[in-house]
């Protein structure tokens, strides 16, 4: 299950609806690298599935949702991983499924790859057309930047920007600098409607030149195609191919960078400028979207049930100056609670941690974390007049400091929760920064056995 991560965003007066397939999609064929048979298919889910594959060649089958968190690196492709199984070349799948706008799908892969077929996204666009598409009763879950995001590498660069519009808009600027002269500096835009997709990018294809077709060749890629099966790039253009369009080959880095993206759980509104870029760059933006998600979700928590300072002490036994959870902005049953700890110059610790450098002590931290957990594990009935005891902390890491002035925003999610024990996974944020996070460990014990 993929939970969505942010509001629903209505477009003019309508809300637009989640979309899944109306019946299963079949495509078959061999991988692009590795040139192994593949057979998959691209069945429909409800509501808040999400995008989830499937190694079905495995037993028992492996699921690994299509979240830019699975994703690891790899040469000139979009891999998947989850607990040592993969799942290569995905992003023509991903295209296909973002430009199309599906949110749910389940994707049943046996074998490593899923097939190249021409190199574009139409063996996948084609059969699930063919397919049919409905609408789903739930209102899709869309993210609109709010902040600038970009990344770099070297002159390549991949950015996204707020924008007031009620869509995806994208200029991608391909430079091949020294090979100009073979693939020239081409920039296309791209807006996702009135079947746009369809008409002026699902149908462009992978591409690379003769000296990197070679290179893959020399390292057993590819061998079973020719180069009149893809688009292989020579000196006087394609190898027993032509073009299908003047630009192709930015056209399918639009259709690369639409699959990568999509990575992010949801679509996304906002405008994209890229240069350059490749599929790390694509996943490392996709990372950064998600973060953006994620504060957006908590800044949002407001709205939700609070806890504050006396309702907090009612439950917990703590005290000035021990009491390190400020207010609970939202509980989610038992399984998920937002609190806040505001870090004041005022705080005793700062006294002798350090003079003239205050910064919170990492352990405190974790104490905050910890406390919010155990108010998360006082939800469940049957800890009703118990207090939950810190047992074990695992994964434990700090990765940015804490400061006067900063407002710490803690989360804990139930991993498992019994009558005596339970295991939170927690963090603390600082914005959209990750301050730390935790395994935590409880025991839930009487209140008179805590004092």
């Amino acid at each position: 299950m993929v939970q969505m991560m942010d509001e629903p965003v209505a477009v003019g007066t309508d809300m637009p609806r989640q979309k899944t397939l109306a019946n299963p999609a079949t495509v078959a064929g061999r991988g692009l690298l590795f040139g192994e048979p593949a057979e998959v298919s691209i069945e429909p889910a409800p509501a808040g599935h999400g995008i989830v594959f499937e190694r079905a060649d495995l037993d028992p089958p492996v699921r690994i949702p299509a979240s830019a968190r699975n994703v690891v690196r790899r040469a000139r492709r979009t891999t998947l991983c989850s607990g040592g199984v993969t799942i290569e070349t995905v992003e023509h799948c991903m295209s296909a499924l973002a430009g199309l706008q599906i949110d749910n799908a389940l994707i049943r892969i046996h074998g490593p790859e899923l097939p190249c077929g021409d190199g574009s996204a139409l063996p996948f666009v084609e059969p699930i057309v063919n397919a049919g598409l409905i609408e789903l009763d739930e209102p899709r879950f869309i993210h609109r930047i709010t902040e600038p995001i970009m990344v770099e590498d070297g002159d390549a660069m991949v950015a996204v920007f707020p924008t007031g519009s009620d869509e995806f808009q994208l200029v991608f600027d391909l430079d091949y600098g020294p090979h100009a002269d073979r693939i020239r500096h081409q920039s296309q835009a791209f807006t996702n409607r009135n079947g746009e997709y369809r008409r002026e990018i699902a149908s462009a294809r992978t591409y690379s030149l003769r000296e990197e077709a070679q290179a893959l060749w020399d390292r057993g890629l590819c061998r079973h195609l020719q180069p009149s099966d893809v688009l292989v790039i020579g000196e006087d253009g394609p190898i027993d191919n032509a073009y299908r369009f003047e630009n192709e080959p930015v056209r399918h880095k639009i259709l690369d960078l639409l699959g990568d993206l999509y990575l992010v759980g949801c679509p996304v509104y906002g405008r994209c400028v890229a240069y350059k870029s490749g599929h790390d760059l694509n996943r490392r933006l996709a990372l950064r979207i998600i973060t953006q998600i994620e504060a957006t979700r908590r800044r949002s928590a407001l709205r939700g049930r609070e806890l504050d300072i006396r309702s907090i002490q009612r439950i917990m036994p703590h005290r000035y100056p021990m009491l390190l959870v400020d207010r609970v902005l939202e509980i989610e049953g038992e399984h998920r609670a937002v609190g806040v700890k505001n870090v004041t110059i005022n705080e005793p610790f700062f006294t002798g941690h350090y003079p003239g450098t205050p910064i919170m002590p990492g352990v405190l931290i974790v104490e905050a974390m910890a406390q919010l957990g155990g108010l998360l594990m006082a939800q469940k009935l049957e800890h009703t007049g118990k207090i939950a005891v810190l047992l074990s902390l695992d994964k434990v890491k700090l990765r940015k400091p804490v400061t006067p002035g900063d407002q710490l925003i803690l989360e804990a999610r139930a991993v498992r929760t019994k009558s005596r024990t339970g295991t939170m996974k927690c963090s603390a944020w600082v914005g959209s920064q990750l301050a730390a996070e935790a395994q935590i460990r409880f025991m839930m014990v009487d209140a008179e056995d805590a004092e």
